[in-house]
């Protein structure tokens, strides 16, 4: 029986780890693990790859994305305290050491995952480590200006998609590099959607961001190109031979972008539940859609060989 002490903790440990966010690394690697399945066209049976290799491959990449949670959590009491104090640490009832001590077995977790696949895909999860530990710890790239947002870019979006494709395909063909730098990109200029709850924590802390320097709106401009171009490209890369002629949809993906944009710059006091802006929550929507999307161009691409 569970008492009433163990059912916070529970939850402490679940809000500690944000399952929400957690949907991303999910969707977005099966997709792409899918994606790369269709392309190769790999003789194994989709049954038998799905409970070997996709299943377990995307659940390393929630279990790292579960780490960094845990671990930015535990190096943001101090922010926290001011902009997020429902949150389980600053509440009292996870401690900074058992934040850290989830983070290293959920760390380890992917990692063992990740062996058991093969060496390419464990080698770009301990890379995307690297960006997210020192995302959170010394030389805390967080606090830094520019290098904020790359350290979330590169690894959630370049890296994740590599690592994605790894499963079956090359990382060094030009589909899964195009896309991945597309990912990146977006990721570099959508990260200063979460920036905006936590402007004044920052400012007091010391975090230097666009949103901090320049004002929301003029921090929506600046980051505007790296949400818009990435979509709009995409009829270039076709036509120099990076991508697929069928990927010429993913173009349309330029409008929510511009919506994420628009929404930025309109009064972002109203927050949704899941503790962040309306842009926070239409940035992961749309990334949710761009590796569902692609993922089922590919697939419709392949066995129609468009």
């Amino acid at each position: 029986m569970i008492n009433k002490k163990q059912d916070s903790k529970i939850k402490g440990f679940m809000s500690l780890i944000r399952p929400f966010t957690l949907l991303a690394p999910f969707i977005v690697s099966s997709s792409i693990i899918i994606a790369s399945y269709v392309y190769m066209q790999v003789s194994l049976s989709f049954s038998q790859v799905l409970i070997f290799q996709i299943l377990p491959a995307s659940l390393s990449f929630v279990f790292l994305n579960g780490a960094s949670n845990a671990l930015n959590q535990a190096t943001d009491y101090d922010a926290d305290l001011i902009s997020k104090p429902y949150r389980p640490i600053p509440k009292g009832i996870i401690t900074k050491k058992e934040a850290i001590t989830i983070a290293i077995i959920m760390y380890i977790g992917s990692f063992l995952i990740g062996a058991i696949i093969h060496p390419t895909f464990l080698m770009l999860l301990l890379f995307i480590t690297f960006f997210t530990v020192t995302y959170s710890i010394s030389p805390r790239m967080k606090d830094k200006l520019w290098f904020n947002q790359l350290w979330i870019g590169i690894p959630r979006g370049f890296l994740g998609i590599l690592g994605s494709w790894s499963v079956f395909g090359s990382i060094m063909e030009p589909v899964p590099l195009t896309i991945a730098c597309i990912a990146g990109l977006f990721l570099f200029g959508g990260s200063i959607t979460k920036d905006i709850s936590d402007k004044h924590a920052d400012k007091i802390v010391g975090t230097k961001t666009l949103v901090i320097k320049y004002g929301e709106k003029k921090a929506a401009f600046i980051v505007l190109p790296f949400l818009f171009f990435p979509f709009i490209l995409i009829p270039v890369f076709i036509n120099i031979g990076f991508l697929p002629v069928y990927f010429w949809l993913l173009t349309f993906l330029a409008i929510p972008a511009f919506f994420i944009f628009k929404t930025m710059v309109e009064d972002q006091s109203k927050q949704f539940s899941l503790e962040n802006t309306r842009a926070w929550s239409f940035m992961y929507i749309t990334y949710f859609i761009f590796a569902l999307s692609f993922s089922a161009l590919t697939v419709a691409g392949t066995i129609l060989q468009i």
